[in-house]
């Protein structure tokens, strides 16, 4: 069964959900008049490129492909001016569009290269990661990373389509699947606690397992619903980055070796320790976390010997205003909100949690 949910942002746009969409994601483009095609993706997903190429040939629009590094080397300056060079070779123009076909890196730079390529152009988005499907390529927010931190050059722009075939999830490793997961149990924690429940009741989740479907509908409802209020992060979005003001820190100061959903996990779970030093919650809303996260086997702790190191890169957070740390709090699943958080309270909670050995 094929899901479609609409969002509604500087357009609407449709992130369409289901089984064997990938042979025929051109049939939702926005528009038949389409010249050319500039697929971006990398070497892991080559294949998956490729058809969705050959989708686009058979409804009569050139193909040319960029393919960019790995991981989070994938977001890097010098990738999105070779992407841009791409644009210019291939001649893609202002009827032209980008595609992205990927995970999250991918769909970010894919965007990005559209927002800024001859001031904006039209993209579709194809993740292939349940990370992709659920957070990365739906609500239009593009970005590359920079030596400040993760994420800070980008801009607002929503694609045609999302189009995700829950199909090419088969060919995720148990860690990679894992991972996105982190993002679909932030959903329930920040606006749907059903997806608490279905995971709790349902164990460990593979990425061929019939709840998988309802889960990415789930939290791309999430995502929308918040989307559609608040395109541009000015209150309400902000909710969305539940667990990623540590996040980002951990995978910068880790050279980006670690995951994104397990730096996310990590980061909920230290959200969790913050509001219950700042008395928002009880210890159950922590043990809640730190189970759920357990049972889809994400990691829920860290630890550094530089707390200051972390607090520097927080501070680099976007959501730090006036030099000071803000963050998304949750007080009971369903109930989030964005706080400004004293250092000392910041450095109690890393004590408690075990983060790092901090002095007050």
């Amino acid at each position: 069964m094929t899901r479609t949910i609409s969002v509604h942002a500087e357009h609407s746009y449709p992130v369409v959900i289901g089984h064997g969409l990938i042979d025929d994601c051109a049939a939702y483009l926005d528009r038949s008049n389409y010249e050319r095609a500039l697929i971006i993706h990398s070497r892991p997903v080559q294949s998956y490129a490729m058809r969705v190429g050959k989708a686009f040939i058979r409804r009569g629009i050139e193909v040319a492909y960029f393919e960019h590094p790995d991981g989070e080397a994938g977001k890097d300056v010098d990738v999105l001016a070779r992407a841009w060079d791409a644009a210019g070779d291939h001649r893609v123009g202002r009827s032209d569009l980008i595609v992205g076909v990927g995970g999250g890196v991918t769909t970010d730079l894919a965007g990005f290269v559209a927002a800024s390529w001859l001031r904006g152009i039209s993209v579709l988005q194809v993740p292939t990661t349940l990370l992709g499907m659920v957070d990365a390529a739906v609500g239009g927010k593009t970005g590359i990373n920079t030596g400040h931190g993760k994420n800070l050059a980008g801009a607002f722009h929503s694609p045609v389509a999302v189009v995700a075939d829950i199909d090419t999830l088969a060919t995720l490793s148990e860690a990679d699947f894992n991972a996105g997961l982190a993002e679909v149990i932030k959903c329930g924690f920040i606006s749907d606690p059903s997806i608490l429940d279905l995971i709790n009741a349902h164990g460990p989740v593979a990425s061929d397992d019939s709840i998988v479907d309802e889960l990415v509908e789930r939290a791309v409802r999430v995502k929308a619903t918040v989307v559609s209020q608040d395109l541009k992060e000015s209150g309400l979005r902000e909710t969305l980055n539940y667990g990623h003001t540590l996040a980002h820190a951990i995978e910068k100061l880790e050279n980006y070796q670690i995951r994104h959903g397990y730096a996310v996990a990590i980061g909920c779970v230290y959200a969790a320790h913050v509001a219950h030093v700042l008395g928002r919650c009880d210890r159950e809303c922590i043990d809640k976390q730190v189970r759920v996260f357990n049972r889809v086997g994400l990691p829920v702790s860290w630890t550094t010997d530089n707390f200051d190191h972390v607090l520097d890169v927080m501070k680099s957070d976007k959501k730090v205003r006036s030099s000071a740390i803000r963050m998304v709090l949750v007080s009971a699943p369903g109930l989030a909100r964005v706080e400004k958080i004293d250092e000392d309270v910041l450095r109690e909670a890393a004590r408690v949690m075990g983060v790092a050995d901090v002095d007050s």
